[in-house]
Parts: structure tokens; sequence; C-alpha cells
């Protein structure tokens, strides 16, 4: 099964356009766990295990695990999600952005090492530094296209040209992943919830491929905002929350906390296409 298959099972199945960001953070891990980073694994699990019934997708943040030497435990959490939530894609958040022979590295790493359904990337360096992730097929792409974070406006919000009309550079990466970058329909693009205006633009000028949305929650994002510009039937969006479901409680209920927080926010994502 590849991952747009993935993507729409889960959907049907789990009635969600949630994802959960496993962004673990041993200082803000609860009372028993807090401070101890041989408990990563631990605590994701947890977390996955409270709320795999709930999301569409998970999306491990590679570098907590890695400024923590956890990437042992991140192999393992890779393997219990495959367990836990067998139908439920895995978008390994790494943001690489590098060309040639290190570029097949850093693939082989995310989707041979960890085993991952799909992958953020950075397109800055062009086709190449994207085309030896699609050697992977059946696997996603996630190029970053309008961030969240309002330093996305000193690059993505500028012209791509010069010259009078021409789309702003996030636009063209819009444009390239819906047409001829996307040859064997795995690509996807990263628009942050915190521009909605901008999400509804990106789905215009791509109105079939996968919206990775980030920026809901802790980000302060709107969740009926982000629906609205981003979703359509053919077009579909993983809206992602971290912290606000993560940390959710600071005692040792937090992951029946974080599946409440993940119910509450599955279903406002829900009732806005209402």
């Amino acid at each position: 099964m590849n991952f747009s298959d993935m993507l729409r099972q889960a959907g049907r199945q789990n009635g969600s356009m949630l994802c959960v960001g496993l962004d673990p953070d041993p200082s803000r891990f609860p009372a028993e766990l807090k401070g101890d980073a041989s408990k990563i694994y631990d605590f994701c699990a947890a977390i996955v295990d409270a709320t795999a019934d709930l999301v569409l997708a998970f999306k491990p943040q590679i570098a907590y695990f890695a400024a923590n030497r956890a990437e042992d435990q991140l192999e393992r959490l890779m393997s219990h999600m495959r367990r836990a939530a067998p139908g439920v894609p895995v978008i390994l958040d790494a943001k690489r952005g590098d060309i040639g022979s290190t570029a097949e590295q850093y693939a082989r790493e995310v989707f041979e090492r960890y085993g991952a359904d799909a992958v953020t990337l950075s397109p800055f360096m062009g086709f190449d530094s994207v085309q030896p992730y699609l050697k992977y097929h059946g696997k996603g792409a996630f190029l970053l296209c309008r961030t969240s974070n309002p330093g996305g406006d000193d690059f993505q919000n500028q012209r791509f040209s010069t010259v009078a009309g021409t789309p702003l550079l996030y636009e063209h990466i819009a444009a390239l992943a819906q047409g001829p970058w996307n040859v064997n329909g795995q690509l996807g693009l990263v628009v942050g919830a915190t521009y909605p205006n901008e999400i509804e633009r990106v789905r215009a000028l791509a109105p079939t491929v996968p919206l990775l949305i980030p920026g809901v929650g802790a980000q302060g994002g709107d969740a009926l905002a982000t629906v609205k510009a981003g979703w359509r039937a053919d077009g579909p969006i993983i809206v992602n929350s971290s912290r606000a479901i993560l940390y959710a409680s600071a005692a040792s209920d937090f992951a029946q906390a974080a599946r409440q927080e993940a119910l509450k926010t599955r279903q406002t994502l829900q009732d806005a296409l209402l």
C-alpha cells in the first residue's frame, strides 16, 4: 500500500484529519519521566497507544531524538507504531535538503533505517534534492512551501522573478508540486495553519496534492479557517498538533489527557466541514 492509499484508508477508518506530532522534550515530561532522555520511547509509545484510533498520521520530529542520542528509541518507536497503528502512515519530519549521494543516504535513512511512509524536505536546492526520495515508489515527500513561522516571509513570500506578474516563491513551489515534479503522485506540501489565506492560494495552485499543515494548537493556528481553506474532497489535508496534545497534562495521566485533547481537536476539524 502506498502513502496516498494509507492516507485515504486512515482518514476513512479514524474519521480524522488530525496528525499528532511527536516532538519529545524530556524537560516537559510528566514528573515520573521528567528529564530522563532514556524514557523518550516510553513517553511517545504511550501517546501513540492513546491516540492511534483518532489520527490520520503520526509525525515524529527527528531532531528531538537525535539531540538526545535517542535514534535507537526512534527505531523502536517506528516499529511500535507499525504494531499499534498498522494503518496509520508515519511522516518523518526531517526537512532534509541536500543533493546527490548525500541525498541518497538521507533517503536510505528515512525509508530503510526508520521505515517511514513519508518525509518532509526543503526544495531550496531544486529538484535534485527531491528526486532521490521519489525513487522509493509508494513513499511520500512533503516540500516546505509556506511555513508557519514569521521568518518564512524572508524568502517564501518574495517574487520568484523581477518580471511583473511572476509568482511568489511559495506559489512557484506549489505549482511544481502539482505539476512537473510530481511524476508519480508522491509529493505533498507543507503550509502553515497560521496563514489561512496562503493555504487557500496553495490549494488553488495544487488542488489534489496532500497538504501537511502544522501550527494548530500551541502555535495559534485557527482550525476552522485551516479546514475551510485547505480541505477538498480530492485534496486531503493533514493537520498537525504537537505540544498541545503531548503536554496536555504534566501528571501521570498524560496519555489520557493527550487522548482527550486529540478527541477535541479531531472533532473541531470535522465540525469545520459542516
